[in-house]
Formats: structure tokens, C-alpha cells, sequence
């Protein structure tokens, strides 16, 4: 086997991108610290083509040589915008009809394996701040909070990890 070159991976280009139909997936971004995971989170995103990222409370934006230093330019393709408060955030598209739903360990959560997804439904995934997780108000506010299965012997996984395992999951559900 040959490794491809980047130029015969037929990705898009950066316009393409911004006009191409997007998955219905929104990334919430509840008061994440680290700016690397903020690159990453927007790396991830443009991989599997996010509609949009919200940045919220205390989480960084773009630009900014940390966010740049992991995003690698995505921050100039995928949609984002900052939003103070992410309850009034969480209340607004859940009145638009946006199925919001917390990555989070919490009682009742649905393992990432058994979600169910519709068709014709736009989602939003919250993810949390790399201590303190979702803020207990955002993950009462959501529809639903969904966990990653998980069986060492660590609590959690590092955010940027969360967003990868879950849009990736989300994704292929809603491509099928």
C-alpha cells in the first residue's frame, strides 16, 4: 500500500466547503479552557463538514495562535459564533426545533451506542469544560444527555477525544 498525497485526497477547497451542504449537527462549546482542544474541536468539525460551532462563557475564539496551532485554517471555513450564555443558547434552539442534547455522565444518560437519530432532525451536542464537564444547568436544560461507554480505569476522556467519538458517531447515522 501508498500513502496518498494530500493532493489526491479530493478534498474541498475552503469555498467549496463554505457552500457545500452541511451534516445537521451544531457543536456547543460549554466554557472549554484549553485552546488546543478548541483547534481540535474546529478540526474535527470541518472533517465531518458541522454546520456550526457555538463558543460559549469562558472558551476562546478564534483568532488566536493556540486555536490556529491545531486547527489548521479551520477556523476560516467552519461557521462559529460566540454566545455568552449557553442556557439562553440551549432555550433559543430548542424553540428553532434543534434536538440539544449534553455529552455527559449523568443519571439516565443514553449510551453513544444506543442513540437513536431521525432523519430531517438537526442536533446539537454540548460538550463541557475539561474539569467540571456540562454545566448541571445546560445538562437539565437538553433534551437528552448522551455518555460515551467507557471501561478503564479512567472517569473520562479529554474533550477534543468526546467530540471526535461523538461526531463521528452522529455523522455516520445521518450520512446513511
Amino acid at each position: 500500500m501508498r500513502k496518498l498525497k494530500n493532493e489526491e485526497l479530493a478534498r474541498k477547497t475552503p469555498e467549496e466547503f463554505i457552500k457545500a451542504a452541511k451534516t445537521p449537527l451544531i457543536v456547543i462549546l460549554d466554557n472549554v479552557r484549553s485552546l488546543n482542544n478548541i483547534g481540535s474541536v474546529f478540526r474535527t468539525s470541518d472533517a465531518f463538514l458541522v454546520e456550526k460551532i457555538y463558543l460559549c462563557g469562558i472558551t476562546a475564539t478564534p483568532p488566536h495562535k493556540d486555536i490556529r496551532k491545531t486547527a489548521l485554517g479551520a477556523t476560516e471555513n467552519v461557521a462559529w459564533e460566540y454566545t455568552e450564555d449557553t442556557i439562553t443558547l440551549v432555550e433559543r434552539l430548542k424553540k428553532e426545533g434543534v434536538k440539544v442534547i449534553s455529552i455527559e455522565q449523568a443519571e439516565n444518560a443514553t449510551s453513544l451506542e444506543h442513540i437513536k437519530i431521525k432523519a430531517n432532525t438537526k442536533y446539537a451536542l454540548i460538550f463541557g469544560n475539561e474539569v467540571k464537564g456540562v454545566n448541571q444547568a445546560v445538562v437539565s436544560a437538553s433534551h437528552q444527555v448522551v455518555e460515551i461507554p467507557q471501561k478503564g480505569v479512567k472517569h473520562s476522556l479529554n474533550i477534543s477525544v468526546s467530540v471526535g467519538v461523538c461526531l463521528w458517531e452522529y455523522f455516520k447515522r445521518l450520512s446513511i
